[in-house]
This record gives C-alpha cells, sequence and structure tokens, in this order.
C-alpha cells in the first residue's frame, strides 16, 4: 500500500520539507530519517508499518520524544509519530474509565481530564507522552497512592507488526496486555490506552529546599521521615551539583493527595525538620498544574543517566550515594519514594517485576557533548559502587540499552516471558528501536 494512497492521507515529512527537522529531533538528540509518518487512526499506523517492511526501514514509534537514548528517531528509517493519536475520551462516566490516545501528552490529559475531578497516575512533566510512559509502567507524583500508571491500565489497541488492531485487556490476548504493561514498545504501536481514572481535584504539592553538607544525613532522616509517612505522600529528594566552594543544597519535592479519614495530621510537616530549611513553598493545585514543562537542556552539555532500584535505603546505599556525588565530574541525584500502592501488586502481575523496591535513585553526570567514551566511563565509574545495591533499574530513566541495561530492567523469568509474547506477535524484531526483548528464539 502507497502512504500517500491510504483514504485519508497521512501526514508525510521527507528531508527538505518545512517542519522536517523539528519532526527528526526529540528531547536528548536528532535523527536524519528518510521519512516522518504522522498519522491519525489504526489504518494509517499500518500503512506505516507495511511501507516501512517493504522497504526495510528501521520503525522508530514517539509518543512524546522523551526517550533518554533517542529511541523515537533514528537515521535512514521511518519515524511514527502518534502525535495526530492524542483523543482524551470518556468511555463510562459511572466507571471513571477513559480512553487516551497513544500519542497524548500528560498535561493535555490532566487538562481535559480536571472538569470531572479526575486524575490519572502519570510522569511529572507535562510534555510527556502517555504511550511511552505507560508501557514502561509509569512512575509518577501518585505512585504511593495510586501504584504505577500501568496498575490503572484496563486495555489497549495495539498495532501489530503484520497490520492488525489487536485489543489487549485481561479478558482479550491476555498475554499482550501482561506484557504491554512495564514492556515497553516491543510489541507494536499502542494507538490508545483505556484506564480507570481516580477522583482528586487538588492535591498539595510543592517543594523544600535544605542548604546542608551533611547531604547523607539529610538523605537517611528524608527516608525515615517517608517509611512514617502514609501513601497519599509521595516525594523525591533532589541533589544539584554543587560548585566548588559552596556549600551544597538539596530539595525536597513533595505530593500530598489527601486521605479525609487520615485525621488532621499533617503528613507534610515533618518533611520541614530534616535539616535548615532555606525555603520552602507548599500549597493546593489543580492536579494540572503540579505537571512541569520538560527542563531546557543547554547547549553543548549532555547528562548521562542511569537508576536503579533499591529494596531497602540502607546506609550502605546512602554512603554510595554520596561517594558517587564526590566522583569526577558533576553530577545529580535524585532519589524517590516508592513502596505504597506499588508494592501491593504481585511481582509477575505486570512485566514490572520490582513491586519491592523502596526507593528509585537517579544518577546523572554532566559532560560536554562532544566527550569521548572514556570520559563517559570514567565519570560513570563511581555509579557501580550505588548500583551494586540495587535489585534492578527502571526503563523510563535508563540512559543504557545493552544486554546487561535490558537484564536490569527485566529479571530473568521476566525477560522469558516477555520474549514468549514477542514471538507471537513480532516474531522479526520490527520494533527494535527501544531496551529491545528479542523474540525467543532469536
Amino acid at each position: 500500500m502507497d502512504l500517500r494512497a491510504t483514504d485519508t492521507a497521512t501526514e508525510l515529512l521527507h528531508p527538505g520539507d518545512e517542519g522536517y527537522d523539528a519532526a527528526a529531533g526529540v528531547m536528548c538528540g536528532h535523527g536524519a530519517p528518510a521519512l516522518v509518518a504522522r498519522p491519525r487512526n489504526p489504518e494509517e499506523v499500518a500503512a506505516a508499518l507495511e511501507h516501512a517492511v517493504r522497504h526495510d526501514l528501521e520503525v522508530s514509534v514517539r509518543s512524546g520524544g522523551h526517550s533518554l537514548l533517542g529511541h523515537s528517531t533514528n537515521s535512514g528509517g521511518i519515524v511514527v509519530d502518534l502525535g495526530h493519536l492524542d483523543t482524551v475520551e470518556v468511555l463510562d462516566e459511572a466507571r471513571r474509565l477513559v480512553r487516551i490516545g497513544g500519542g497524548a501528552t500528560w498535561g493535555a490529559v490532566a487538562a481535559a481530564l480536571a472538569p470531572h475531578g479526575w486524575v490519572v497516575t502519570s510522569g511529572d512533566t507535562a510534555s510527556v507522552g502517555v504511550g511511552g510512559l505507560t508501557l514502561g509502567g509509569g512512575i509518577g507524583w501518585l505512585v504511593r497512592k495510586h501504584g504505577l500508571a500501568i496498575d490503572q491500565l484496563v486495555g489497549a489497541r495495539v498495532v501489530t507488526a503484520d497490520g492488525r488492531l489487536v485489543p489487549a485487556s485481561a479478558t482479550e490476548n491476555e498475554a499482550l496486555f501482561w506484557a504491554l504493561r512495564g514492556g515497553g514498545g516491543n510489541f507494536g504501536v499502542v494507538v490508545d490506552l483505556d484506564f480507570v481514572a481516580q477522583p482528586a481535584r487538588t492535591v498539595r504539592f510543592g517543594s523544600i529546599d535544605y542548604c546542608t553538607d551533611d547531604i547523607a544525613g539529610l538523605l537517611a532522616r528524608w527516608r525515615d521521615a517517608m517509611r512514617a509517612a502514609p501513601d497519599e505522600v509521595s516525594s523525591t529528594l533532589v541533589v544539584p551539583p554543587t560548585a566548588p566552594g559552596l556549600q551544597s543544597t538539596a530539595t525536597v519535592l513533595v505530593c500530598h493527595a489527601p486521605d479525609p479519614d487520615n485525621g488532621d495530621d499533617d503528613p507534610v510537616f515533618p518533611l520541614l525538620d530534616l535539616g535548615p530549611v532555606a525555603d520552602w513553598s507548599i500549597s493546593e493545585r489543580a492536579y494540572a498544574d503540579i505537571l512541569e514543562p520538560a527542563p531546557p537542556h543547554p547547549p553543548g552539555i549532555r547528562p548521562h543517566v542511569r537508576n536503579t532500584l533499591v529494596r531497602a535505603l540502607d546506609d550502605r546505599v546512602i554512603a554510595a550515594i554520596d561517594r558517587f556525588r564526590a566522583g569526577p565530574a558533576p553530577t545529580m541525584v535524585a532519589v524517590r519514594s516508592l513502596g505504597g500502592a506499588v508494592a501491593r501488586v504481585p511481582a509477575d502481575a505486570t512485566a514490572f517485576a520490582h513491586r519491592d523496591a523502596e526507593a528509585m535513585v537517579v544518577g546523572a553526570v554532566v559532560l560536554p557533548m562532544a566527550a569521548p567514551a572514556e570520559q563517559v566511563d570514567r565519570a560513570l565509574a563511581p555509579w557501580d559502587a550505588v548500583a551494586a545495591h540495587g535489585v534492578g533499574a527502571y526503563v523510563g530513566f535508563q540512559g543504557a540499552d545493552g544486554p546487561d541495561d535490558v537484564a536490569a530492567v527485566y529479571p530473568r523469568a521476566t525477560r522469558l516471558r516477555l520474549a514468549t509474547v514477542k514471538r507471537a506477535y513480532d516474531p522479526d524484531n520490527l520494533f527494535r528501536s527501544n531496551h529491545n526483548i528479542a523474540p525467543l528464539g532469536r
């Protein structure tokens, strides 16, 4: 099928076309695809995939374009940009059942659901794509109260490598539905997803800034405070790079989704006692208003990001984080509280297997864009001591995609199960521009 001959012609961009340069780039990179296709329906998605197979083109699927490794673009292949598949539709008001296009962004979704007084737990950034974040699991500001994004997912429709539109749910194509919840974009193009939204018009959200050189002590006190906090509180402790000769700083970002049955005690208040507070601001806001724009990337600079999930944020992990911060390059560390609703889902219920993690530790070293591989390896070497305490990694912040990195995301039993599903739905591995699971037997 000629892409230009589809009933409602797909928007196509070739090198040299107006808008191509912007379409070829993503947040963390720039590609040179032979073609960018922007389908408006599943049939046009299928036509784009048929074109890719017929012309032996690499396929990259873009939802929001936030892949740290630039998986949503390529050079010489085709980018299937889902930006036109961005609708938000209420399927059942009584059940709070909503259908969201795979190319929608979480900021637009939050704004569309706000008049209903509903939310779907999502990422932190407004421009992150619904499809990409959800397929990786989906860690966001309501993670402890409502779990991962995939824990609210009840169905999806997928265009597979052979062009079929396949529904997936707990009662239809159950193996595929299991794999979609955490297995990434390995199995097809997810054109829309069905979620059960949660009631919440507002949340309390804000930040607390600390000035202290005792980052390890602050981390330990934050850990203890979060262990005592109810599930309605989620928070992240962020330690930015420290300029030479200046005191270290840290910020706790906190989201409180109040439960009226939890009494009058303020569960956020203990976070103000963790250390010397330089400033703080916490206020009641609409959920849509707490999703921030993507941070700008300074020109010529590239962050090299790694993450690990730790079963316990114990003193050994904290000491390793402190050593990483003292490494040879400017570093940023963010430690995110998990547990709560995440941990109440069995490890094998979805392809996100690391349900027993207390926290996610994200580390980044900031280097010039042209830094050679040897310099990158040297700067990241102290991270190995942090990762040694981890039980796995979260694909959404995995800044490398070698075999060991994929193994960190998916334990062996999970990988084998995913590879079986992959063989059934993508036996030729058309969808490999991702943290790839090869079909079983290949």
